[in-house]
Formats: structure tokens, sequence, C-alpha cells
């Protein structure tokens, strides 16, 4: 095995991390000696760009530039045909970001890099989790963990032997959002509760800028930026650096132009934050819920953790520091916190396998446990039998501590049924609208009397992914065991497809 690294794959930017020689993680600088790297991909006929380069010509080739391709992870509909005709999967595009962070450590450090711990929001659901782990695949990297990123970050977080306590971790990253509360001390790391919003982050905010800028430049004369690629691609890079001034300053001026009008725009911090309010609330509300699921109240929380990119708007830290009644972590980097984080698990994972170079132990050789809990619930959809309607019965609840098991008692409903359709749902509703299919498999049974009794048993991994096992107790015999097979997900020919794929690839 060569080495194994940390990364957390973002959707506005990705970093790769590693522990360093003195038992610390530390990000592992790109080729441009930048700390994080835009998860931007260009193509250019046979090169293709990767990071800060094709963010910066994203204007001038958009039907060749793709953005925020995590926001499609496990998205079976959605492709990016290149000018040239050629189709990427998400899991294709986010192969080639994985590929150009394996070589930027690797160029960094002489070693040559073959496993990896990679980071995803906590509320994606088991096919998004595959279709991440089938990336690194497809990059050529053996993928140990898939990890939550608000638990790499109370990781990292965690490490410094002074923490104890309750923490809130608010992760506002380019794409997702996530709260996640962990008991932290000792080398323990317990989550109590979490949640979030797969497609709520700081892309959003941008959105609404750009419909703000957008308004005030067709107010002064000029045409609709959204009627021209180029002319929406340059809106989105000076809204996105108009956002991240008004980080600092409390108004900027934009400079757009179109149609031959050519108009300076000013916009202040206010206005963004009016503008962006409901967004915000969102987010509060989460936080809020997760603090309640967790049997807590904001009292009980010790440590207010910032963590992703979009949580240094001025807008985040006062909201929270004001609804918690704490004041937010600032001693770590936000934008390098879940690499940080992902970079410690790969360490302690290569400290289990032993081996001739054994790294230097964390927290001075103490033991360190991670206890996780499930996003969302997973269950399966049967009859009623007081309502004879179909509902969604849940065997493992969202929040519950992984590894999970657990079994639950059904009965076949007609005499002589032969067949028995098992579907897997993941959601947090009875309500079998509310929640979504993840997975299903028909099963024989010998044609019963109805009423014959069957168990199914979830187990759920240390990476959320679901197996499934349906037992016959007339007959004292399993029926027959199952993985979800979301069909979303790439099957071995796909990922092998796709590997050589991308290996033939020019990547800079």
């Amino acid at each position: 095995m060569g080495l194994m690294i940390g990364i957390d794959l973002g959707t506005t930017f990705s970093a790769a991390a590693r522990v360093n020689p003195l038992g610390r993680p530390e990000i592992v600088l790109n080729r441009e000696g930048e700390s994080i790297t835009p998860s931007v991909v260009q193509f250019q006929g046979d090169t293709i760009l990767v990071g800060t380069m094709a963010k910066r010509s994203a204007a001038i080739a958009p039907l060749d530039t793709i953005q925020f391709v995590k926001r499609y992870i496990n998205d079976p509909t959605w492709r990016f045909e290149t000018s040239d005709g050629v189709t990427y999967r998400p899991e294709e595009i986010s192969a080639i970001i994985l590929r150009r962070l394996k070589e930027d450590v690797e160029i960094a450090l002489g070693e040559t890099v073959t496993d990896a711990v990679i980071t995803v929001p906590a509320y994606f659901d088991d096919g998004a989790r595959r279709a991440t782990k089938d990336a690194g695949t497809i990059a050529g990297l053996t993928v140990h963990r898939v990890l939550n990123e608000p638990t790499a970050a109370a990781l990292a977080y965690g490490l410094d032997q002074t923490v104890n306590g309750t923490v809130l971790v608010y992760d506002l990253g380019g794409g997702t959002f996530d709260v996640t509360i962990m008991r932290v001390g000792g080398g323990e790391f317990t989550t109590l509760a979490t949640d979030g919003d797969r497609n709520l982050g700081g892309f959003d905010w941008d959105n609404e800028l750009m419909q703000l800028l957008n308004r005030r430049f067709q107010d002064a004369g000029g045409p609709d930026l959204f009627d021209d690629e180029h002319t929406e691609a340059d809106l989105r890079e000076k809204a996105e650096t108009a956002k991240r001034s008004l980080t600092t300053i409390a108004k900027t001026k934009v400079v757009l132009g179109a149609g031959g009008v050519t108009k300076t725009i000013e916009i202040t911090r206010e206005e963004f934050e009016d503008a962006t309010s409901s967004l915000l609330s969102r987010t509060r509300d989460i936080a809020e819920g997760v603090v309640e699921a967790a049997g807590l109240r904001w009292a009980d929380i010790d440590n207010l953790l910032l963590a992703g990119g979009s949580t240094r708007m001025p807008m985040v830290r006062t909201m929270m520091e004001t609804v918690s009644g704490k004041t937010a972590e600032r001693t770590i980097n936000p934008d390098e916190v879940v690499a940080l984080g992902a970079a410690a698990q790969a360490h302690l994972l290569e400290a289990d396998q032993g081996g001739d170079n054994l790294p230097v132990p964390l927290l001075g050789g103490r033991p360190i446990t991670i206890r996780d809990v499930t996003s969302q619930g997973l269950g399966v959809l049967a009859r009623d039998e007081d309502t004879h309607r179909q509902r969604n019965w849940f065997l493992i609840e969202a929040n519950t501590r992984i590894p999970a098991k657990s079994t639950k008692r059904f009965r076949t409903v007609v005499d002589g049924q032969t067949e028995l359709h098992v579907e897997v749902t993941q959601g947090n509703d009875a309500d079998p609208d509310y929640v979504k299919i993840i997975g299903d498999e028909v099963l024989t049974i010998p044609p019963y009397p109805a009423g014959a009794p069957v168990d199914v048993t979830f187990a759920y991994d240390i990476d959320q992914t679901v197996f499934i096992e349906v037992t016959d107790l007339t007959a004292g015999q399993s029926l027959g065991n199952f993985e979800v097979n979301n069909v979303s997900n790439m099957d071995g020919e796909e990922r092998d497809r796709a590997a050589g794929k991308i290996r033939i690839l020019e990547v800079s």
C-alpha cells in the first residue's frame, strides 16, 4: 500500500491532507501552491484543466466547463457533454478532480498515493455515498472510508487535548449544509444527532446575488445577463467575487457589461443579507431541530464550530452566535478543517492496519473512538394491518448509532403467496409519498397460508451503506440477503470502463 490521505471533495473547493511526521494533520498544497483547489473542470480537447485555471477561464468557455458537480452526484439523469460530444457522469467528473488532488499530493510529497478517506455531507444518502466511493475508485484510489464532513471537522478540532464537552458543528459548504452535535473528550467522538440539506450552500447565496445584480443591471438599461451562457458565467464569477468582498467590507462595486452597455453596480452587505435572509433562516431552523433531536438545549452546547468556506459570511457567524449564545471557535480554518479531519481518520486506519512504517500516533498515542449516527431513517414499505394501507415501517430510525442492526417482523397477506417484494426506503416519514425507495428485491417464499411470518433485518455499516436479509420463520431459513443496489449507481463494468476512460486523459 502506498500513502493514504484524507480528501475533502467539495462542491466549490476541494482539499487534500495528510498527517505529518510530528503526528499533526496538515493540508498538502496543490501544484499552484494553494491549500484548496476549485472543484472546476474545463475540457480543452485532449487537455483537461482542473482548479484555479479552469475557474478563471470558465467565462471564456462556459459550455466546456463544469462546476458544482457534487450537487448531481447519484443523479441517474445528469450528464455533462463537452463541445466535442463526449459525455461524462457525475462520478467521472468527480474522479477527474480526485485524480488531480491525488497527483498534487504525489508531486508535493514524492510518494505514491494509493488510498484515501473521502468526506461527504452527513445528509448524503446511500446512493450518493456509493457514488462518491465509485469516483474514488475510478480515480485510481482505494477508498477505505466515506466519512461525514461534520464528523471530520469535529475530529480535527478535538485533536486538541483541551477540547471537552458538547460540540455543535455548523457546516455550510459551497453546495451542501449539515449540522451535527457531538460529545468530544478523552479521545472519544460521539455523534448525538445530525441533519442537513444536500441542496443548500454558498452556491445558493451566489444565485441570489446574481439575481440581484442582474435586476440592477437591467434597471440601468442593460440586457438580461441570463440570456447568454458567456454573460451568465461572467456574472457568476463577479457575484462570487462580490460575495467574498462583502465578507470583509460593507459595500462593493461590480462592473457588468453586455449588449454594448457597461454599468457599475454598487451592492452593500445589508442588501446582500436581505436578499439571502430566507436561506440563512433555513440553516437556523435545521440547527434548532438538531439541538432538539439530541435532547438538548442551547445552554447545553459547550463549543460552536463553523466549518465550510461559506461560514466566512458575517451573517452566518452573527446568527449562530446570537441563537446559541456561544462564541464560535476561531482557531481553525473553516476551508481546511474537514480535510484535516479526513487525514486524521486515514492516519487511524493506517495505524490499525499496522505495517513496517507505522505512523506517529495522534493524541500522544491515546485511543481514539469515533461513534457516528445515521443521517436518515431506513425502512420498508408494507401493509398496515389496521388500515390495510401501505405505509413506511422504520427499521433503523434517523440518528441511530452506527454500525446498527435491526429486525422487524412482517406477515404474508394472501394464501399461497410465493413472492415477497422488499422495497427499501430512506427518509423520516411513515407516509410512502415522503420517502425515497433506494432499492428493492423480489424473493421467493413457499406458498403458505396468509399470515406466514417473515423477519426483515437491516444492517447499516460504518460507511452508512445498508444490507438486508429476509428470513422465513416457518421454515427457519433465510430467503436471501442483498445489498441496496441503487439503479443510479454504477455497476462493476461501468466503473471499469470509466476508470479506463479517465486514466488516459491528460489532467493539468
